[in-house]
């Protein structure tokens, strides 16, 4: 009787500590990339409280995310649709340096914007009808028009810079402050939430969770998988273009690869927001809550001095661990 009580107990208190477990793995599952940034705020704040923790340092940290998160935008919506689009970088600077020399040119700034938009919106198209219509890898197809498009945006500019005779209309969104908050700051918020209506507030959006979920079940519910991903393309294109625009506005300059460097942070921090929710999932707050962590990482760094090849190699231990967190947390993982 003794030894059955004790075997029961035994089994209890194993439950118990299985039961926990599973507890902190659902937590560091869904919070582990918002406790970072709390721990990176908090770290930075404490080492240098007079630089980083002001108000001043926060507005100035909107505005330099704001084009990261732009892109990471984009980029959600195509990873909803189970794709990737490589070509994001080489987009954004195609536009910069369009609506730059349209602007040059003498054409009206809000004319010639709209027509740059407008095209990288078709273009962004074109790469999800490939994808979908052929059924060919979008890493293939849009690295291939991503390189495409850089050639061309250097033969549009011969390799310089678009700098000259750029008139002051063209940086005022760019430069402008808004009731307290920088222009870019403004242009991203407002994108972000109507991105987020889009994804998670429609027909299309949830339509296109359930093509990037299961693309042959999807079919045969009807759903339309090409022109979803046509859109989610579209989308990812626009969203890039906007973010090379307001770049070349906010330095009023447009160079041939000036978005290039945007593309790999936004995929980290695309990633980063899979891991805030539950599905792991790619979701637009999500991946603004990444963006900001990446950012404030950066901004923190800079004000400490350290060097930017320090700042990488943090930067990808971030994502690494936080990518590794939600792995650990998922309960079908063994």
């Amino acid at each position: 009787m003794v030894f059955c009580q004790a075997i029961r107990q035994s089994s209890q208190q194993g439950n118990n500590h299985r039961m926990n477990t599973t507890l902190v793995k659902q937590w560091l599952r869904t919070y582990a990339t918002l406790g970072a940034l709390l721990l990176v705020c908090a770290v930075f704040a404490y080492l240098s409280p007079q630089a980083f923790a002001t108000l001043d340092n926060a507005i100035n940290v909107t505005r330099q995310i704001a084009f990261l998160v732009l892109i990471a935008v984009g980029a959600t919506f195509v990873m909803a649709a189970g794709e990737f689009d490589l070509s994001v970088g080489a987009m954004a600077s195609f536009a910069g340096v369009m609506a730059a020399q349209l602007a040059v040119s003498g054409m009206d700034v809000t004319a010639g914007v709209v027509l740059t938009l407008g095209l990288c919106s078709v273009m962004g198209m074109f790469n999800g009808w490939l994808v979908g219509y052929f059924g060919v890898l979008s890493f293939i197809t849009t690295l291939a028009t991503g390189t495409m498009l850089s050639g061309l945006t250097f033969w549009m500019t011969g390799g310089s810079t678009v700098f000259e005779n750029i008139p002051e209309a063209f940086s005022w969104l760019g430069r402008a402050v808004v009731a307290g908050l920088p222009g870019p700051s403004w242009v991203m918020l407002g994108c972000v939430a109507c991105a987020y209506l889009v994804m998670h507030h429609t027909v299309f959006g949830r339509q296109l969770y359930a093509v990037g979920g299961n693309e042959r079940a999807a079919r045969l519910a009807g759903i339309s998988v090409l022109w979803h991903k046509v859109g989610a393309f579209g989308l990812c294109a626009l969203a890039a273009a906007v973010a090379g625009v307001l770049l070349a506005s906010r330095l009023g300059s447009a160079h041939p690869t000036g978005g290039n460097g945007l593309f790999l942070p936004a995929y980290a921090a695309a990633f980063l927001g899979t891991t805030v929710v539950r599905s792991a999932t790619p979701h637009m707050l999500g991946s603004l809550l990444g963006a900001a962590t990446l950012g404030i990482l950066a901004n923190g760094l800079t004000i400490l001095n350290v060097p930017s090849f320090l700042q990488d190699m943090l930067t990808g231990a971030i994502v690494v661990a936080a990518v590794v967190s939600q792995k650990w947390g998922d309960a079908r993982w063994r």
